[in-house]
């Protein structure tokens, strides 16, 4: 379903399970910028009325993630560490289209954040199968489902309004960039490393 070139290799959830602090942190980091990037669609492309009553409900659902995984942390007696930096979200964004048309710049926005949701549920979809702490499986779980429904609904508006675009083309180049690049990570306690 989601079109990824290249799964991760499940002894990633080991890394993670060694170090639940980090990757709980980079975990709700993950999604205050997914709440970030929704604003940001809102903020850049107001004109389409439902894209932006769309990104608004996904800034609201994220903003709620990071609050469950901030509590998540707090019951486990851990710390809310601070923010590091994404390079694989940072290759990604390289692969953007820099210039073109608005509406090209549109679908590239929405297919940049329809790939992150859609690796960010492959991750989510381990963790609730492979990770050993019961209660993290059905919190992984969850967010997996939703964030599966992020995904789709970001590729959905990158088909409806890239009209004058080959979105299935673009999204083709994404899905085999992105194949190339995830060779280098899934070897740290991040949700993307």
């Amino acid at each position: 379903m989601l079109g990824l070139r290249l799964p991760t290799d499940p002894r990633w959830v080991r890394i993670a399970e060694m170090n639940l602090s980090g990757i709980l942190t980079d975990h709700a980091w993950c999604e205050q910028k997914a709440a970030s990037t929704a604003i940001t669609i809102v903020v850049r492309f107001p004109e389409h009325e439902e894209l932006v009553r769309a990104m608004i409900d996904i800034a609201r659902e994220e903003l709620a993630h990071f609050r469950m995984v901030h509590d998540k942390i707090l019951e486990r007696g851990l710390t809310l560490g601070p923010e590091r930096k994404d390079a694989y979200v940072n290759m990604l964004y390289e692969f953007r289209r820099k210039g073109g048309s608005r509406e090209s710049r549109l679908v590239d926005h929405l297919l940049f954040a329809a790939l992150i949701e859609a690796r960010s549920c492959e991750r989510f979809k381990l963790l609730s199968e492979e990770i050993s702490d019961k209660e993290l499986r059905v919190f992984y779980r969850k967010l997996m489902e939703s964030e599966a429904g992020h995904y789709t609904e970001f590729l959905g508006f990158a088909r409806k309004l890239g009209q004058g675009e080959d979105v299935n083309a673009r999204w083709a180049e994404y899905l085999e960039y992105e194949g190339r690049i995830i060779k280098q990570f899934g070897r740290k306690e991040t949700i993307h490393g």
